[in-house]
């Protein structure tokens, strides 16, 4: 199994669903733009994904308050971040949590997700898809009674082919990695 695939398997832990309801709750007072925000925690979660040295450094236990601090106000310029999301990440700083912050972020979009009736879909391929490829892959999805599809794509090369569908709990694996460790586990089941 890939660590991408790793990554696809499990849901937001319960700390992650709590800080989640707190920005929602936090945003649904506030008087900053939602959706606004919820691009910026999109794209926060895809530069996580696409910056291994992003990646690296959130998960460092080394990482003080005050560089995690640094770190986030770094993030924040870069990304422009609105007063909200920059709150945010800096009190998941401050809470020595950024080693969470992804699995955060994800929870953040998946409450979003539900509070407007959308079955969150996560795609994984070992190279990006083509059109075509995305407006099939819909239309199967549609025709197995998924109705409204919010699709988040990630590209992983260690799959090597083929794709890895995550619909909400539900995770289908055709690529050809995800081939290869089931035939593995099943060859050391018979030796």
């Amino acid at each position: 199994m890939t660590v991408a695939q790793e990554k696809q398997i499990r849901a937001p832990g319960e700390v992650a669903q709590r800080y989640a309801r707190a920005f929602e709750e936090y945003l649904s007072e506030s008087k900053e733009d939602k959706a606004a925000t919820l691009e910026q925690v999109r794209a926060l979660r895809e530069a996580i994904a696409q910056i291994p040295e992003l990646s690296a450094a959130l998960a460092d236990p080394r990482l003080d308050v005050s560089q995690a601090e640094g770190l986030v106000k770094a993030l924040g310029s870069a990304l422009s971040f609105n007063d909200a999301m920059r709150r945010f990440v800096g009190f998941i700083a401050r809470q020595r949590r950024l080693v969470g912050l992804d699995e955060i972020l994800s929870a953040v979009l998946l409450l979003d997700s539900r509070q407007r009736g959308e079955v969150r879909v996560e795609v994984t391929t070992a190279r990006p898809m083509e059109d075509g490829q995305r407006e099939s892959l819909r239309a199967s999805l549609q025709q197995a009674g998924y109705a409204n599809i919010a699709m988040t794509e990630h590209v992983d090369q260690a799959l090597i082919g083929g794709m890895v569908v995550r619909v909400g709990s539900v995770l289908f694996d055709t690529s050809i990695a995800g081939r290869l460790a089931r035939l593995q586990n099943a060859m050391k089941g018979a030796a």
